[in-house]
């Protein structure tokens, strides 16, 4: 729209996003329309319609810029972070933020990952388990029922790292995942003591092992189907890990920081 002589133009970025799942064993119907959530420098939340390629709903549940991003596992609500710290839970259907956590204030969020659980696993109430992660190397892990309003905090990581250079910006990210193959295990890498990928039992409150790096990990993500790890670093590298043993295999061809990695689905 035209804006007057004078005034400033706010520009907005798209700083990250996310599909909406599908509820497991549903098919789609004929015409049902396909979401994407995209988080904004201004702190909204946006909601689009692939098939209609327009915005649905609008959401301002951050005072800071989105840093991450998801869905709960059945598409009913939606997890943003900010730069500030701060995690946000809203409801797409209705527009409303239900929770805000600053659990993480003061560091940026730079994962935000959901799975589902068994009801009485870890001893507490609810369907779903996630996760956030912050630069200053903290994980906190939630078990939510959301149709109960219930958001219950199941265990907090804080991980040791050597004096580094000013500013989060200079470090690696702090990254953390739900191992697929591996109940009850998050994966965690990050600028820390040693080059190295954690696997954290959250029934034994332990690091259960460690897989030795060539660098410290610029992004992660853990195959939903087989035991694999997808990690890449700094100087252009992406390696593909088995587990629990075998030889790594390494894979060049980038032109820089392989800052993201994600396997299909398949």
């Amino acid at each position: 729209s035209p804006v007057s002589p004078g005034l400033p133009i706010s520009l907005q970025s798209c700083q990250c996003l996310a599909w909406k799942p599908r509820p497991v064993g549903v098919w789609p119907c004929p015409g049902e329309s396909q979401h994407v959530v995209a988080g904004y420098s201004d702190g909204t939340v946006r909601v689009f319609s692939v098939s209609r390629t327009e915005m649905e709903l609008k959401m301002h549940p951050h005072a800071a810029a989105l840093t991450a991003l998801t869905y709960s596992t059945d598409g009913e609500m939606i997890l943003s972070g900010g730069k500030d710290g701060t995690v946000a839970v809203s409801s797409p259907r209705t527009g409303m933020t239900i929770h805000v956590l600053a659990d993480h204030k003061g560091s940026p969020i730079s994962v935000l990952q959901c799975t589902r659980k068994q009801y009485h696993d870890f001893g507490v109430e609810g369907g779903e388990l996630w996760l956030a992660t912050s630069s200053d190397r903290r994980v906190s892990v939630w078990a939510s029922d959301w149709l109960q309003d219930k958001c219950e905090l199941l265990d907090w990581l804080s991980f040791p790292a050597p004096a580094g250079p000013e500013g989060p910006e200079s470090l690696p990210p702090s990254l953390a995942a739900f191992c697929p193959w591996e109940h009850g295990v998050l994966v965690y890498v990050g600028f820390g003591l040693q080059k190295e990928a954690l696997f954290y039992s959250l029934r034994k409150k332990q690091v259960l092992r460690k897989i030795s790096l060539p660098a410290f990990a610029t992004s992660l993500s853990l195959s939903p189907a087989a035991p694999f790890m997808a990690i890449g670093f700094g100087d252009r590298l992406l390696r593909l890990q088995p587990w629990p043993a075998g030889d790594p295999q390494d894979y060049a061809g980038h032109d820089d920081t392989v800052h993201l990695c994600r396997f299909a689905p398949s």
